[in-house]
């Protein structure tokens, strides 16, 4: 069984046993998961676990065990996840939607974007700036595949993009907070149309919200004012979906 399995288990084993404390048998079943992790690391935390150890003692074994487990990256892979995906072979659902991601720092988040692409049927992903390409190993990791079925192009500047875009009569749509954006969900999608993605931090440049046809947002109930990329983009995208279907 993999290492990194075994950590990922471990450490939610060990949060039931917060909430459950007393429960000795748990409190085993953790030791011997921990000495079986074949990590040298996390089997040295199994010599802390004793039946007759504090709470206190026991959060203080959890603290590494957290530390380790948040440095895993647990992928469908390593949890047997075993789902068949359709064929490759077989033709994809598309439809006249195209995702264009300016400067995204994380290639996690690229891959994800593949990803939600592939399952909403989008046509193709224009990557530009700086954003990671399907050659870089975090994108293939996140995006399971999914960076080898979608058409993908790179252009290194988003405004080109959108020109290149306008010549093929796209509509072109940004996906930010402002102010005036409308809703997405009562927002009405011309077909063929471009969704923009700015960076994770700073958003896309004024000027090129300012160029695009119209902008719509994800309206916000809690504190935050805005959604992941990837989360952003699948909200946006599949009302997209909907209005074409």
């Amino acid at each position: 069984m993999p290492s990194n399995r075994h950590t990922f288990l471990a450490y939610h084993l060990a949060l039931d046993i917060v909430e459950s404390w007393g429960n000795l048998s748990l409190l085993l079943k953790l030791q011997r998961m921990l000495e079986e992790s074949g990590d040298p690391h996390v089997a040295r935390l199994a010599t802390l676990i004793r039946p007759d150890m504090t709470e206190r003692d026991f959060l203080t074994v959890l603290v590494p065990l957290e530390r380790i487990a948040a440095r895993e990256r647990i992928s469908d892979a390593d949890m047997k996840i075993t789902t068949a995906d359709i064929s490759s072979s077989t033709s994809r659902n598309t439809f006249p939607f195209v995702v264009v991601a300016d400067n995204l720092r994380s290639a996690l988040n690229i891959g994800g974007l593949f990803r939600t692409a592939d399952a909403l049927g989008v046509s193709s992903v224009w990557l530009c700036g700086y954003s990671a390409t399907p050659d870089h190993p975090h994108v293939a990791r996140s995006a399971l595949g999914a960076e080898g079925v979608v058409p993908w192009r790179y252009v290194e500047n988003i405004r080109e993009a959108v020109s290149l875009l306008r010549t093929e009569k796209f509509k072109i749509y940004a996906l930010e907070t402002a102010q005036d954006a409308t809703p997405v969900e009562i927002f009405p999608f011309e077909f063929p149309c471009a969704l923009l993605l700015g960076n994770e931090r700073f958003g896309l440049d004024p000027d090129v919200v300012a160029s695009a046809d119209a902008v719509i947002s994800i309206p916000m109930v809690g504190t935050k004012n805005s959604l992941n990329v990837v989360s952003a983009f699948a909200i946006a995208g599949y009302a997209a979906r909907r209005k074409f279907s």
